[in-house]
């Protein structure tokens, strides 16, 4: 599998081991940085992970930050892109076969490094079982905003739903 991953300076040490770990299982891994642990902005970072995810260079995106919060938040403004913090064996499995997570966020403050290789990989051994769980996520990518940053091409926003203008 093709990984972007990617950390701020606060999962700078988590990203280096993890960069050797997922080589060693087969992995093509490419690293987007940070490149040390000087102080760094986590939006440096997720964004060209999950602009390499959303354009299909990567099949999946991780990132790495102190809690996975801030990376999360990045990430998920790309288009396409469905980053999910994985802190717990249900939540990850579940991101993965309900929700087509294609970014995985963890963080080196909360998370020990072994936890996080862990929920890595269930989270990269488990399908998107698709059925009724496809047509929500077609629900997430319909509301996903545009180039032109329109969340509802053509139509109006009503109580948070797209509608015919």
């Amino acid at each position: 599998m093709n990984i972007a991953l990617g950390s701020d300076h606060a999962g700078f040490a988590y990203k280096e081991d993890l960069k050797a770990h997922l080589a060693a299982l087969g992995h093509t891994v490419r690293d987007f940085g940070a490149f040390g642990p000087a102080s760094s902005d986590y939006p440096d970072f997720a964004v060209p992970v999950a602009r390499a995810v959303a354009a299909g260079e990567a099949d999946r995106g991780v990132l790495i930050c102190g809690t996975g919060i801030g990376m999360s938040i990045s990430a998920n403004k790309v288009p396409g892109v469905r980053a999910a913090v994985l802190s717990d064996p249900t939540s990850t499995r579940l991101s993965r076969s309900h929700n087509d997570a294609n970014v995985a966020c963890f963080g080196s403050r909360t998370q020990r490094l072994e936890d996080v290789k862990t929920l890595l990989a269930l989270w990269l051994g488990t399908a998107f079982e698709g059925g009724r769980h496809a047509s929500r996520v077609d629900k997430i990518r319909a509301i996903e905003p545009t180039a032109a940053g329109d969340g509802c091409p053509g139509r109006t926003v009503n109580g948070g739903t797209c509608t015919e203008a």
